[in-house]
């Protein structure tokens, strides 16, 4: 390394034809024909001579990298490779770049297999989307704390708790996908945040369901052979979710059998298998006189397009002044099912839909007791029909 220094000046370095220069310390110019240059420094380290870019000399001024080559120098007489410290040194600059709203989105992404639909109807992102990002979406995660947290979602810890909860359960996958990815994420500041909110005062509500002695009547009222009345006389005798029974197919029915798909079941994933309902007779009753409104195979059309909302279904119980709603109707028969037969908990959750048991019973048991089933909605339609249904007994298979 020569001991002479500063050799070129700013106005040399302008004017230079092609070739090599030296300013001094190792540190050299190396001028192209087409007049561009660019800065090079060499050192030893470890007898080994390293050379290090320090840029265009078009962009990167004498007095700039003269500063330069002397931090990295220094660092080289201590042998430590100044290449190698630049290069940990930009990738720890790196890990404080990365912006929640990013790592949200990436999170989000490695996460839609899990999801129903691969996470199209949005629900897993929209709480983040609406109430964490538009304050801390440009913000390095590895500089958000439980304060930043606690101010981002205090507005909305009472007033919108369920929203709220589910805010910052996606922010603690965030964090941990933050930190799996190697980067300064404080994966404890979710909770932390958490403790900071404080206990919600809000408490879930049920929706309202109408007492299982009570469903006869209701059910009789619904006799104008309209799309919401036949749609709702399904939905009652099934105990099905509305979504499912709204947007029915005729190719999903094969004799008395109804298979909804798997993807269509609340919280279910793509591979989870498709559900039977097994159609009592006068459930079929229904399916043939909504074929015939029907339109592109769907029995409960929309008067415009698509199919009939659960909006219009939920106002016709409102306008005739009823607190229950139609989601309502599976916990009327599920208290039926509890308060009038004797059946094993497995077949009356099955009922509904629910899942059953852990990953390895549910891996075992191949039933998914549609005659136990076929059963309990033949008699449930007699106790809705306006029969008397008397007390059963169910084993399971």
């Amino acid at each position: 390394m020569g001991r002479e220094l500063n050799k070129l000046t700013a106005l040399s370095v302008k004017k230079l034809a092609a070739g090599k220069y030296a300013d001094g310390g190792g540190l050299w110019l190396h001028k192209r024909d087409d007049g561009g240059g660019q800065w090079v420094l060499r050192v030893t380290v470890h007898g080994r001579r390293r050379e290090m870019g320090l840029g265009s000399a078009a962009e990167v001024s004498l007095k700039d990298v003269r500063d330069e080559a002397t931090k990295w120098r220094a660092l080289a007489r201590q042998n430590v490779d100044p290449i190698k410290e630049r290069e940990r040194l930009k990738r720890e600059a790196a890990r404080h770049l990365h912006l929640l709203e990013e790592i949200a989105e990436d999170a989000f992404e490695s996460r839609k297999a899990e999801l129903k639909g691969d996470g199209t109807a949005g629900r897993w992102f929209t709480p983040l989307k609406l109430h964490v990002i538009p304050k801390l979406g440009k913000v390095p995660i590895a500089e958000i704390d439980q304060i930043d947290i606690r101010d981002t979602l205090s507005p909305i810890w009472h007033k919108k708790a369920e929203t709220a909860r589910k805010a910052l359960n996606r922010l603690s996958i965030c964090f941990k996908h933050a930190a799996a990815l190697g980067l300064d994420a404080d994966i404890q500041a979710p909770e932390k945040a958490r403790a900071l909110l404080g206990q919600q005062r809000h408490k879930v509500k049920n929706i309202p369901a109408m007492p299982w002695r009570e469903v006869p009547a209701f059910y009789g009222t619904l006799a104008d052979g309209s799309v919401t009345h036949l749609a709702l006389r399904l939905l009652i005798l099934t105990g099905v979710r509305s979504s499912p029974l709204r947007f029915i197919h005729e190719s999903q029915i094969s004799g008395d059998v109804w298979t909804i798909p798997g993807e269509a079941m609340k919280g279910r994933k793509d591979k989870t298998p498709d559900f039977r309902v097994p159609l009592s007779e006068d459930a079929l009753s229904i399916v043939e006189k909504a074929r015939k409104l029907s339109r592109d195979g769907f029995l409960f059309p929309s008067v415009q397009r698509g199919v009939i909302s659960d909006m219009t279904m939920g106002r016709l119980m409102e306008r005739a002044k009823l607190e229950a709603r139609p989601h309502g109707f599976r916990s009327s028969l599920r208290d039926w099912i509890a308060e009038v037969t004797e059946t094993p908990h497995d077949i009356a959750e099955t009922m509904l839909g629910h899942v059953v048991g852990g990953a390895v019973e549910r891996a075992y048991r191949r039933t998914d007791f549609l005659e136990q089933r076929r059963v309990l909605l033949a008699r449930w339609a007699k106790h809705v029909t306006g029969q008397n249904g008397q007390v059963i007994h169910l084993v399971k298979e």
